[in-house]
């Protein structure tokens, strides 16, 4: 038996009521939490579009088409005719902005947006709309979009704008033409305190090296591919990309730039500049650009011979990444507008996808281009979804062992993969591909009647991102 004093009843008696307090409300607060995780907004995709990708020549803008501007006006001029042309009609004005999120992979020198704000003068954009700038490699417009997805759902922004843009001749990748990027090499110096093992930073940062990693890893694997494979798939991207030459333009805002190797002739871009008309027996004999590593195991820990093996299989001591089965250096702007779907509905608008999920991952960065992969895992699961629910996939051709990589995995036949073609002829102006992606995704459901598509990237740096749409009317 306890006898307590006066003093210390009181003491228990406040302790207990504040005890009920705090759990009363705790409870209120969890139903409330639950209520809004229930309750997240729809988020539809609205509208998209893009400029035409031009191709990129560092230390020679006279040779690409778009070499007389800078990044960001190519997002102004992007952005005044997505409004004048597609938007202000449906009844979305500048005004109605929640939101501006841009996105580029390399944000040095020009390509520094004043947290958004530069490109958002430059596009005429309202003073009064928030901004700001994400990089997430070549996922970096990807990002935006996610950004401004979770904006939507979780009802912070209506109406929230995106855009990604990358010009590579202006501000390249390679530190030859860009002497603002300083990667910290400390990583691989041994006897610096920076050191990590486990990061094999001069492959990371050398993307020929990675995709001919990912290359030599899968030798023996279910995902094995061989050169004529990234060929033969880099050949048919480009001639669907020529075929598709006006579907494509659908989704282009054309832009003043000038003729190629003339800057006097100022023309109208509307087409994207690197697809052409290709043949394997072309594409077979281009030049080698890539290193091998002639690796003895593959990602299994398999034995696969080493130098002597490599040789034999592939006929030479070169690697197997050309021009033919990669992506070009590109310049462009990508935009899209989400919406909350009932605010969508009040304006009379209709969907051009409703994004279903979407996903991240990280990686080995010396084998970047697995990223797509576990980044669509995650989209597909927060669905309910299987890969077998997908209908069409767009998969970036940075490199064409990407897109195989992800077709192996998750066994996608190749007449469901980018039937417009893909990067590999399109082009790939980094910071703005997943945009692109999504965009003509969501065009290609549409005209297919088909319910799912996922659009997928690798990320310099080991990563991946995925964007899963539905289609309401399939």
């Amino acid at each position: 038996m306890i006898i307590l004093s006066p003093k210390d009843y009181q003491k228990l008696k406040l302790h207990g009521i504040f005890y009920f307090t705090i759990t009363y409300y705790k409870k209120i607060f969890k139903n409330r939490l639950k209520n809004n995780m229930v309750q997240l907004n729809e988020v539809w995709l609205v509208d998209y579009a893009r400029t035409a990708f031009s191709r990129s020549r560092p230390g020679a803008p006279e040779r690409d088409a778009f070499g007389g501007l800078r990044g960001d006006e190519l997002v102004g001029k992007l952005l005044r005719g997505f409004f004048e042309q597609k938007l202000e009609p449906k009844g979305i004005k500048k005004e109605d902005l929640d939101q501006f999120i841009i996105g580029t992979a390399l944000p040095v020198g020009e390509n520094w947006t004043y947290g958004g704000k530069l490109p958002s003068f430059l596009g005429n954009l309202p003073v009064k709309v928030p901004s700001y700038q994400v990089g997430r490699q070549c996922g970096s417009a990807g990002q935006a979009m996610m950004n401004g997805i979770m904006e939507v759902m979780t009802g912070y922004s209506d109406i929230v704008l995106c855009s990604g843009f990358e010009h590579m001749t202006r501000v390249g990748m390679n530190v030859k033409f860009n002497p603002n990027m300083t990667p910290n090499l400390n990583l691989g110096n041994k006897k610096s305190e920076w050191y990590r093992e486990d990061v094999d930073i001069m492959t990371t940062l050398t993307m020929l090296s990675t995709a001919q990693k990912l290359y030599e890893q899968n030798i023996g694997t279910t995902s094995e591919v061989s050169k004529e494979d990234m060929d033969k798939l880099g050949v048919r991207s480009h001639n669907l990309a020529v075929e598709n030459r006006d579907w494509l333009k659908g989704e282009i805002i054309p832009v003043e730039g000038y003729e190629e190797g003339n800057p006097e002739n100022k023309v109208m871009i509307d087409v994207d500049k690197a697809a052409r008309k290709s043949d394997l027996a072309t594409v077979a004999k281009l030049a080698r650009l890539s290193k091998p590593f002639f690796l003895k195991t593959n990602i299994e820990g398999k034995d696969i011979g080493g130098k002597q093996s490599y040789i034999e299989r592939e006929g030479t001591k070169e690697g197997v990444i050309t021009a033919g089965n990669s992506s070009p250096l590109n310049a462009g702007a990508t935009a899209c507008v989400l919406m909350n779907a009932e605010v969508a509905k009040k304006k009379g608008l209709e969907p051009m996808a409703i994004v279903k999920s979407m996903g991240w991952a990280a990686v080995d960065p010396s084998v970047m281009g697995r990223g797509p992969v576990p980044a669509s895992e995650m989209a597909l699961k927060h669905a309910g979804l299987t890969a077998d629910d997908i209908s069409f996939w767009e998969i970036n051709e940075a490199f064409c062992i990407v897109a195989l990589n992800c077709m192996k995995h998750f066994n996608i036949p190749e007449e469901k993969v980018n039937l417009r073609g893909g990067a590999t002829a399109i082009g790939h102006p980094l910071g703005a591909s997943m945009i692109r992606l999504p965009g003509t995704l969501a065009r290609i459901m549409k005209d297919q009647k088909a319910k799912y598509g996922i659009a997928n990237a690798c990320c310099g740096g080991g990563q991946g991102v995925a964007i899963l749409l539905e289609n309401p009317n399939a």
